[in-house]
């Protein structure tokens, strides 16, 4: 099964938070959820709030799921990327 990680939208109008979440690549976006990761509170105050569970996103990182452009960017600013790149690199 191809699985993607990828960002699942919540909340209300103009007051957006998105879920972490690994999905089967071919389900729709609000399909099933096989796994949350974490939140990402854009609109939090005073400052956006990003909650991943490292382990976990590590993980399924190392089991091939490919993240979306968005949900790397916000990997990537949390240093998971790094730390899976740098985990790669030792391994070979």
């Amino acid at each position: 099964m191809a699985t993607v990680i990828r960002m699942k939208r919540g909340g209300r109008t103009h007051a957006p938070y998105y879920r972490v979440v690994v999905c089967d690549s071919r389900d729709k976006t609000t399909g099933r959820v096989i796994e949350e990761l974490g939140v990402y509170h854009p609109c939090a105050r005073p400052e956006p709030r990003a909650e991943v569970n490292e382990e976990k996103a590590l993980a399924w990182l190392k089991k091939g799921a490919q993240p979306s452009d968005t949900a790397k960017n916000l990997l990537s600013r949390l240093g998971i990327i790094k730390k899976f790149a740098a985990a790669a690199l030792a391994a070979k």
